[in-house]
């Protein structure tokens, strides 16, 4: 299993994160809220991810950065839950400041199932 997170596993498109956030199936599970959408014309490429931390939640950068650092890591170890389909996926933070890696995890484990479900029952956009 390839543990790493590289550039192309990132979403930075701005054409794809609108999309997202246009087209997108949601759920929330405290303490995140996950917008996804499975693209067609993705299948093949590895999935991407976008990290979001509320400026009204977390006033300092720093916080923000710290929180973001988090998410990326529990999400780094538990990637291989999803299935390499080309699924695009946006988790915004909406916590407590306070909540430890130990907290995060387990929280993203079940974020990543829940998701697993939900695409199974979601057919691809185009």
């Amino acid at each position: 299993m390839n543990y790493r997170l590289s550039k192309n596993e990132r979403l930075h498109a701005e054409k794809l994160i609108k999309e997202l956030f246009n087209e997108g199936s949601s759920f929330f599970l405290y303490p995140f809220k996950v917008l996804f959408l499975k693209k067609e014309d993705l299948i093949g490429q590895p999935n991407q991810v976008l990290f979001s931390v509320s400026k009204k939640k977390i006033k300092k950068a720093t916080g923000r950065n710290f929180i973001k650092r988090r998410l990326k890591e529990a999400y780094r170890l538990n990637k291989q839950i999803l299935p390499p389909d080309g699924i695009i996926l946006g988790l915004i933070f909406v916590g407590k400041a306070e909540m430890s890696f130990a907290e995060i995890q387990p929280k993203m484990v079940q974020v990543l199932n829940r998701l697993n479900q939900e695409l199974s029952q979601t057919p691809f956009s185009s």
